[in-house]
């Protein structure tokens, strides 16, 4: 049985197909370059299963889910990018005093949530994430994240209650 290549042996002969498989993932040639780089120092903290018959099948096959996690990794953090912007005008200095108190209110009760709970109801309220893609992105069961969700909106309603009372059309 052969030895397995080493790790510049691999990067010498698959470095140039990987890259630009990654390209065809990605938007910029920057992008593809950090996947392989990424993707490589991966690859030195791992040892080649023994038995492997298509060594380039097995490393695109590695490629390929490196590849889908950035995409997901890269498309929540646009939408966070995104969700911020929009947070940050939502919560801009505003010429209506009611406008200001609904925003100082509403960060108020943000702020008390606990991180596990704020955070969920960040990624499904302004990320629009479903529970499924809330559990992949913070590696919890679905249930965990159904229940931060739940168990926020809860403290939400709780502390926005008398907010809405006093806003409320009579």
């Amino acid at each position: 049985m052969p030895a397995a290549p080493t790790l510049p042996e691999l990067y010498d002969a698959h470095a140039a197909g990987l890259f630009h498989y990654f390209r065809s993932f990605t938007r910029e040639e920057a992008d593809a370059k950090d996947l392989l780089h990424d993707f490589f120092i991966k690859l030195a903290r791992q040892t080649i299963p023994p038995g492997i018959s298509n060594l380039r099948a097995w490393l695109l096959r590695l490629a390929h889910h490196h590849a889908i996690d950035w995409l997901r990794r890269h498309r929540v953090r646009r939408r966070a990018e995104d969700q911020s912007q929009a947070l940050v005008e939502m919560f801009a200095p505003q010429n209506d005093p009611d406008q200001e108190a609904l925003a100082r209110r509403l960060t108020q009760a943000l702020a008390i949530l606990p991180l596990e709970q704020r955070s969920v109801a960040q990624l499904k309220l302004w990320d629009g994430l479903t529970f499924e893609e809330i559990a992949e992105v913070q590696g919890i069961p679905l249930n965990t994240a159904a229940s931060r969700y739940r168990y926020a909106l809860e403290k939400l309603r709780s502390e926005l209650r008398p907010l809405y009372d006093e806003l409320k059309p009579s």
